[in-house]
């Protein structure tokens, strides 16, 4: 009986977070409410406040959800990697960039939220605090793969910064023309001249 109700709960939060992302997408995060999702996941605003205290909590577990699933995914990337696989920064790159996914619907749900962050001072303390967790997790793998190119990193923050800035704008502009290869291969070379930028040939 004990393992029945964390399995039963479990299961209710990956609904209503997967029927929130699809409400949040169709109708933007400001017009969507409890109900639409509760309707659409086929739950009762009961089920949805005794997982959830507001909409702002369930998209902080969905950001959190879908982060760990990226850094597991940059994970299973570098441990596939072979000892010759990385002799660059491009190479490095090449190996990490396609575990970040660009995606429609998350951007538009994500955009839209952090515009409703920054006029909340405690939400935009949550998302900076995640954010750099984000980073925490990704510089040593990105570190440990510029090592065999022999390069190192002096600046974490800033590496990280410069990444998520140039990520954020080259979503934008793959998603607007997601066809198009030449964007596409911008957007990795955008991140070998930022990731050369913020590192240095090692001693």
């Amino acid at each position: 009986m004990t393992t029945r109700v964390p399995r039963r709960r479990t299961e209710t939060r990956r609904r209503l977070l997967d029927a929130a992302l699809e409400v949040f997408a169709e109708e933007g995060f400001g017009r969507s409410t409890v109900e639409q999702i509760c309707e659409r996941a086929g739950y009762t605003r009961g089920a949805f406040y005794s997982n959830f205290a507001s909409l702002d909590e369930l998209f902080l577990a969905m950001w959190e959800q879908r982060s760990a699933a990226m850094i597991d995914g940059l994970r299973a990337a570098f441990d596939e990697a072979g000892a010759d696989d990385v002799t660059d920064v491009r190479a490095a790159v090449e190996l990490l960039l396609p575990a970040i996914p660009v995606d429609d619907a998350w951007y538009r749900v994500s955009a839209e939220f952090t515009a409703h962050a920054l006029r909340n001072p405690g939400l935009r303390r949550m998302m900076t605090a995640r954010e750099d967790a984000i980073v925490e997790a990704l510089m040593p793998l990105l570190e440990r793969l510029l090592a065999r190119a022999g390069r190192t990193v002096p600046d974490r923050a800033a590496l990280g910064q410069a990444l998520i800035a140039a990520h954020d704008g080259t979503t934008v502009q793959c998603l607007m023309e997601p066809d198009d290869p030449v964007v596409w291969q911008r957007r990795t070379d955008l991140a070998v001249h930022v990731v050369t930028a913020y590192s240095t040939p090692g001693v």
